[in-house]
């Protein structure tokens, strides 16, 4: 119901209790107690016994009334759950999934105690400067082939970040968004599957909007940035996140509907990897090389001292 009377605030100057309330089929007393929640949530409404409502100032809360208002995608971000504080949306969201939460679905948090990216890393989480979300995904895909999905979001990142700001953004393989050599963003795939299906994708991004160099741990200040640190303002995080939901429904029906081929093109145009030496590190061994490309499947393509190319399927990369 909030949403309807954001909209209708959002539409008109100015709107009366009564107007609202015939329009939306409830009491003016129960306009009155949306009213009070939206202040609450941090919208600034002016109320006036004879001129009725009036919208001052929007909520910078990423909360559904706003990512919703006017948000132009079919599947992703149908329904949205938006927590102050959470300690994982990756949890939230497998949880939500399990259930039989409908694709699209997204747990979106303003701060998280306990965000992680891959390798079990821990991703700082601090309250309201960046966008936290986990997207909910059902593709018809076979496990061998879950590295596309991060390539997938890697595309949707950068398209987002070109298209608010004035940045040229970069992906390392598989699922980092650079800018000029700095960490601003990192996809994580979790997935529940059998042998051959799989059941659920649960994909989370935490993307550094206006997050302070000083809110940073101290042991990623010098390898990490933030959007507005880029680009010397304020970015919009509804925005931005209204924009980042549109490409990824753009790129993943596009990845659903032609396969992955098209997409991985697009990755190589945005790709800061390939042409450069790396190295890799699976957890049991050191790789080190020049990678070459990625194959039909995504995985990335290595070429060792003495000529020989590897299959590199999951591990850390390092640029050198």
């Amino acid at each position: 119901m909030r949403d309807h009377i954001i909209k209708e605030l959002k539409d008109h100057d100015r709107v009366s209790g009564e107007q609202l309330a015939r329009k939306l089929n409830i009491s003016r007393t129960a306009v009155w107690k949306h009213v009070k929640e939206l202040r609450r949530m941090g919208y600034v409404i002016e109320s006036h016994p004879r001129y009725g409502y009036a919208l001052l100032k929007s909520t910078d809360l990423l909360v559904p009334e706003e990512v919703n208002f006017k948000l132009n995608t079919r599947v992703i971000g149908s329904h949205i759950l938006h927590l102050s504080e959470v300690a994982s949306t990756q949890n939230i969201a497998d949880k939500m999934a399990s259930e039989g939460a409908a694709e699209g679905t997204c747990v979106i948090a303003e701060k998280q105690t306990s965000g992680r990216g891959r390798m079990g890393r821990n991703w700082a989480s601090p309250f309201k400067d960046g966008v936290y979300i986990s997207v909910i995904l059902r593709p018809n895909l076979k496990p061998v082939h879950i590295i596309q999905i991060p390539l997938v979001a890697g595309v949707a990142l950068v398209r987002a970040i070109r298209k608010t700001t004035d940045l040229s953004p970069g992906i390392k393989w598989p699922n980092d968004i650079l800018i000029e050599g700095r960490k601003v963003a990192g996809i994580l795939t979790e997935v529940n599957c059998d042998i051959d299906t799989v059941h659920y994708i649960v994909l989370g991004m935490g993307i550094n909007v206006n997050t302070r160099q000083t809110a940073l741990p101290e042991e990623v200040k010098d390898i990490a940035t933030s959007l507005s640190q880029e680009c010397g303002r304020e970015v919009n995080r509804v925005g931005f996140l209204k924009q980042l939901l549109s490409e990824l429904e753009s790129v993943y029906d596009e990845f659903v509907t032609d396969g992955f081929q098209s997409i991985g093109k697009q990755w190589m145009q945005y790709n800061n990897t390939i042409g450069s030496l790396v190295t890799v590190n699976d957890g049991q061994s050191i790789l080190e090389g020049k990678a070459v490309g990625i194959d039909d499947d995504g995985f990335l393509l290595v070429q060792t001292a003495d000529g020989q190319t590897q299959r590199v399927i999951s591990a850390d990369v390092s640029l050198r």
